[in-house]
């Protein structure tokens, strides 16, 4: 998909955890306007390289289907500290919230 064909809702469908997803509607709600365009860019930037992965996801998926382990050529490791630290809340949208628009 052409970067420019990217909508908030195609990016959210295109990504594959909810805790991504959640991420996404969180910085599209609490990023300024004037920075919008960029933080968008970024996530379909994600976007994009998750679809473009996608054959080499599913040939993996199904050698391990088959065969019950990685392929050879797939390195593992543990991103666990990655995803708590992409969980948490961005530190610059803190001060945001509960703020309303009264």
């Amino acid at each position: 998909m052409a970067h420019e064909d990217w909508t908030v809702d195609r990016l959210h469908v295109a990504l594959p955890h909810s805790a991504s997803r959640q991420q996404l509607l969180q910085d599209v709600n609490l990023t300024p306007i004037e920075d919008l365009p960029a933080v968008l860019d970024g996530w379909a930037s994600a976007a994009e390289q998750l679809e473009s992965a996608r054959p080499r996801i599913e040939a993996a998926r199904a050698h391990i289907k088959v065969r019950g382990v990685l392929p050879d050529d797939l390195e593992t490791r543990d991103v666990t500290a990655d995803v708590l630290r992409d969980a948490e809340p961005r530190q610059g949208n803190r001060d945001d919230r509960g703020r309303g628009a009264a």
